[in-house]
């Protein structure tokens, strides 16, 4: 079995005109969502064997304050540049490329593509919204080998967002 985190990063600031895109940085909000995810997973006993991120600052500032949380090395989140940027197709490609000796992934990356693989993988359905910033999507994968994950063989197991109470 393989065990999929999708997250999509934590809320970015807009104030710095002169950064580009991949630059941003997250927002307050983001910095304090970003950990309460982290506790979050925490909470449910879970520690990612791998976290795997996009280069962008957003994404990769997520990824290492999810990992602070679970007491995850921050130096031993792989950064993924197809991430950036991926269409639906590319990030399938980097899911199904991940190491099979990681048996559970968190990845960090952008919308809409992380909410139309969520959509794409999900049985039944799918999300009725797009993903929140900092939301992650959990999803078992019946399969040895990540190449073999799809919505074929995906279970869901949960999703949650930072404004979800529970």
């Amino acid at each position: 079995m393989k065990t999929l985190y999708l997250m999509r990063h934590a809320k970015s600031s807009w104030s710095f005109d002169e950064l580009s895109d991949r630059e941003r940085p997250l927002n307050d909000r983001g910095r304090d969502d970003a950990p309460r995810m982290g506790q979050a997973l925490a909470k449910r006993h879970i520690v990612p064997a791998l976290f795997v991120s996009s280069p962008a600052v957003r994404a990769l500032s997520t990824a290492v304050l999810v990992a602070r949380e679970l007491e995850y090395p921050h130096d031993k989140i792989v950064v993924e540049p197809a991430i950036y940027e991926a269409d639906l197709d590319e990030l399938l490609g980097v899911i199904r490329g991940l190491p099979d000796a990681a048996a559970s992934v968190l990845l960090t990356g952008h919308n809409p593509t992380v909410t139309d693989v969520a959509n794409y993988l999900l049985p039944k359905g799918g999300l009725t919204s797009e993903m929140p910033t900092a939301a992650i999507l959990c999803l078992h994968f019946r399969a040895d080998s990540w190449a073999e994950a799809g919505p074929a063989n995906a279970e869901f197991y949960f999703y949650d967002h930072p404004r979800n109470e529970n």
